[in-house]
């Protein structure tokens, strides 16, 4: 069956099975359907209520015939959906517009033709960006967009995984009146909502967040490493580690050094986790706000080439940033 065949099918279904009644209906637009995006617009879709409504779109049509798939698939009810042509199009009736995307430049790309779309002004549409790009573009992009409404941003922690089950957690730069809006919203796709300030401080939250994790990283790789080079136990050390000073994140969840923690990327052949490539990509975003705030990095630059070198190693390509243990020659 055809893209447009199916996917006109399922707008069918959710229709006809609401048709009935009559309502007031919340319009809900979602573009980018990403790893990430794909799995909190599933949770959205199906955690709204039937009288809303909710229009999807990605450039990649075939995510989009996945989705629809899944949501005929699973028959969970939830609002009724309907797919895009274009960001412009998918945005034009909408009361609140989430986005989800890669990179700076494709959230600008995004919002001109979503903004484009609309021909009257308003205060009660809402734009909720959870994409992860440097505070000074977002705030640009808030500039454009407040003529149309009130844009936040909201990036997440929790990775696929977190996105898949509904767990995210979401880091928050709104103006405080609108919190009782926004969070019912955003609770739908995750489990917690930190309000870190205003538009932007979300971004900051994170990109800070995630230096420290990305430091941190490397810093557990170069003990682990180290330690087994003496001659310990990883299991032993690791131990040590996380009743002590040393202990972090990447010590006691994420380690890298495989069969430590069983849940760990490291121990699957560093699939799954947290791509080194958006590490990079995340160092790279804390590093140009940092020059923005005339905040001294001194890691930064190092920390920067070890991933660059670690993710261009055809071993370490493609895989969860923990894989910086494996560049370093650990004990596999």
């Amino acid at each position: 069956m055809g893209t447009s065949v199916r996917l006109w099918r399922l707008v069918r279904t959710h229709t006809r099975a609401f048709s009935t009644t009559r309502r007031q209906l919340d319009n809900y637009a979602f573009v980018g359907l990403g790893q990430m995006g794909f799995q909190m617009a599933r949770n959205l879709q199906a955690k709204l209520s039937p009288k809303d409504n909710v229009r999807l779109f990605d450039v990649n049509r075939g995510a989009m015939e996945r989705l629809a798939q899944e949501m005929e698939a699973s028959q969970a009810g939830g609002a009724a959906v309907s797919f895009a042509d274009s960001a412009s199009d998918v945005a034009q009736a909408a009361d609140v517009v989430i986005t989800c995307l890669p990179e700076t430049k494709h959230v600008k790309t995004a919002y001109t033709s979503i903004l484009e779309s609309f021909r009257s002004s308003s205060n009660s549409r809402l734009f909720i960006d959870c994409s992860t790009i440097d505070p000074s573009s977002s705030r640009e992009v808030a500039a454009s967009a407040s003529a149309y409404g009130v844009f936040v941003d909201a990036p997440m922690s929790g990775g696929v995984v977190g996105a898949t089950a509904g767990t995210l957690t979401f880091m928050l730069g709104a103006p405080e009146h609108l919190l009782p809006r926004i969070e019912p919203i955003l609770l739908r796709m995750g489990k917690r909502v930190l309000h870190c300030g205003p538009q932007g401080s979300g971004l900051s939250a994170k990109l800070a967040n995630n230096y420290l994790l990305a430091i941190n990283n490397i810093a557990t790789a170069e003990a682990m490493n180290l330690g087994v080079r003496w001659g310990l136990d990883p299991k032993v050390l690791a131990g040590v580690i996380n009743v002590s000073t040393g202990r972090c994140w990447p010590s006691e969840v994420n380690n890298p050094v495989p069969g430590v923690v069983e849940t760990a990327p490291a121990s699957r052949d560093y699939a799954g986790g947290f791509g080194i490539a958006l590490m990079r990509k995340d160092l790279r975003l804390a590093l140009t706000a940092a020059k923005e705030a005339g905040a001294r990095l001194e890691l930064a630059d190092k920390a920067s080439q070890v991933y660059e070198a670690a993710e261009s190693d055809e071993r370490c390509k493609g895989r969860d940033f923990s894989v910086v243990y494996r560049y370093l020659g650990g004990k596999e």
